[in-house]
């Protein structure tokens, strides 16, 4: 009997180390229920505001929200004009908003080149958060031959009031796998200063080559990058992280995925695209079981010993 009583507490402690941590996660809040895939998070004066890719005929949708847990309200298209070396129907991916120390806004998004198609990383500039933008340049910022496409700008200022690029590399067919980049920006927000850097490679199997939408959150010992990984397609599609202690580098990267659709229990599939602003992590997911259009979700995010932690 005290045989079977210690095989008992051990298939207890077993199902308690083994079983996905989904209710310690808790259910995702669904804060927009339409197509907002690659949301931008942004903390205004007066409540909030969020950016996403193109959906139809909107360049660069943006919705509003007195809080971050909402109501979110989607609003019009924050971008006022093409710029001119973009296709004009190639669609704006992955916004960022940020705002400079003289009070201008900076909006980074990813175009394709006009007439080739390749993506390329421009910016707009704004005197109010939600714009309208106005493309800034005759070319764009980031643009690097060799790298097959370089998009999901997501701008990062250091506590130093240094300000970065964060952005990734496409990678090819043949040759090396998607990257993602650090490119140290002038105050102006537009000017590159100094050589890029490699943050990480798509080196894991899971990440079937690749790496994308790159954030970046500062503890008080060392820098966090959340990253997407896998193709957005598929319901393996997740949300992993690195370290490092120093945006340099190196960074290091956790074992297994921080958010995926198995983590939350299926009821996000494929949460990717994370923004971390004021305690939560925002993400998109597809809805309603198809692959026509990507929600934003909503998920409590701390960092107990400068280690991020869901729920």
């Amino acid at each position: 009997m005290k045989f079977m009583h210690r095989l008992l507490i051990l298939a207890v402690a077993l199902t308690l180390v083994l079983s996905p941590p989904a209710l310690a996660i808790g259910t995702p809040k669904l804060l927009i229920g339409q197509d907002f895939p690659d949301p931008d998070i942004v903390k205004t004066d007066s409540g909030y505001l969020a950016f996403s890719t193109s959906t139809g005929a909107v360049k660069v949708p943006y919705a509003q929200a007195p809080a971050a847990e909402g109501p979110w309200r989607v609003g019009g298209d924050a971008l006022a004009a093409v710029p001119k070396w973009a296709k004009p129907d190639g669609g704006f991916w992955a916004p960022d908003v940020t705002r400079l120390s003289d009070g201008t806004f900076v909006l980074y998004f990813s175009a394709a080149v006009a007439p080739g198609g390749e993506m390329c990383i421009g910016v707009a500039t704004a005197a109010k958060a939600e714009g309208p933008y106005t493309p800034a340049g005759d070319g764009p910022l980031i643009c690097v031959p060799g790298d097959g496409g370089d998009i999901d700008p997501q701008t990062f200022l250091d506590s130093d009031g240094s300000r970065y690029l964060l952005y990734k590399s496409d990678g090819a067919a043949v040759g090396p796998p998607a990257a993602i980049w650090s490119q140290k920006l002038l105050a102006d927000g537009r000017t590159p200063d100094g050589p890029r850097i490699e943050l990480l490679r798509a080196d894991l199997a899971s990440e079937n080559a690749v790496v994308e939408a790159p954030s970046v959150v500062k503890t008080p010992s060392r820098y966090v990058l959340f990253y997407s990984a896998d193709t957005f397609q598929s319901s393996g599609y997740h949300t992993g992280y690195a370290t490092a202690p120093s945006l340099s580098g190196p960074f290091v990267k956790a074992g297994t995925p921080f958010l995926s659709t198995d983590l939350v229990g299926g009821k996000v599939d494929a949460p990717g695209g994370a923004d971390v602003v004021d305690g939560h992590i925002h993400f998109h997911g597809w809805l309603g079981g198809g692959r026509t259009a990507r929600g934003m979700y909503q998920l409590p995010i701390a960092f107990p010993n400068d280690v991020p932690q869901l729920g």
